[in-house]
């Protein structure tokens, strides 16, 4: 297909949440014993946690505002402090003749020790973390701006994301193609235009 550009997310994309998640939420998931009025048990937030935004997880779960003040306060200065290892297969997308960016929704500092745990960061062109505490740019911004400064059209770029409601659907707001990285098959149902398993599989649609 002769892509232009490739624009990748970072968690459950790159790497598994999973396999970092139990130190780095620890003190989030003991600040929310404190707070009894959300309305999920404390094993649900946190797999929402491993798969959404920390604001798209208040809003649905109900936070009250001083419990998304206070873990706002833990997240922001919040870092992941050692290595981190990617999926298996990531080295596979260097194997793809397009420019690579990477564009991460979540906490600025805590999402740059994330890439800098895996020393992924040269591997990139751009790297762009949407920060909704610091900016009220979104996914869809970021995509159209990289556009506009790289004079692609929507034909030149794919995006790859594990997230069907965050860079799936602002993809294909813009026309952008789109890759559901699904590698346990969470998703029967999408609207993204081709899904995989593993990256071996994303030269196909490149």
């Amino acid at each position: 297909m002769n892509k232009k550009a490739i624009i990748y997310d970072l968690d459950n994309t790159i790497y598994p949440v999973h396999s970092i998640a139990e130190g780095l939420f620890e003190p989030f998931l003991e600040l929310l014993t404190e707070y009894p009025e959300h309305d999920a048990d404390i094993a649900e937030i946190k797999d929402d946690m491993m798969r959404k935004p920390f604001q798209v997880v208040a809003g649905e779960h109900h936070f009250s505002n001083e419990l998304i003040s206070r873990t706002i306060t833990l997240l922001q200065t919040m870092t992941y402090q050692g290595e981190i290892k990617y999926f298996d297969d990531y080295p596979e997308i260097k194997n793809i003749n397009a420019e690579r960016f990477l564009v991460t929704t979540g906490f600025y500092n805590l999402q740059h020790s994330k890439i800098y745990g895996m020393g992924i960061a040269d591997d990139f062109t751009e790297i762009h973390v949407v920060d909704p505490l610091t900016s009220t740019k979104t996914k869809k911004d970021v995509f159209a701006d990289i556009m506009e400064r790289h004079h692609y059209k929507p034909e030149d770029v794919l995006v790859v994301g594990d997230d069907p409601e965050s860079e799936i659907k602002a993809a294909l707001a813009l026309g952008i193609d789109t890759v559901l990285y699904d590698k346990t098959d969470r998703y029967a149902q999408h609207t993204a235009l081709y899904k995989i398993a593993s990256f071996s599989e994303l030269a196909n649609f490149a």
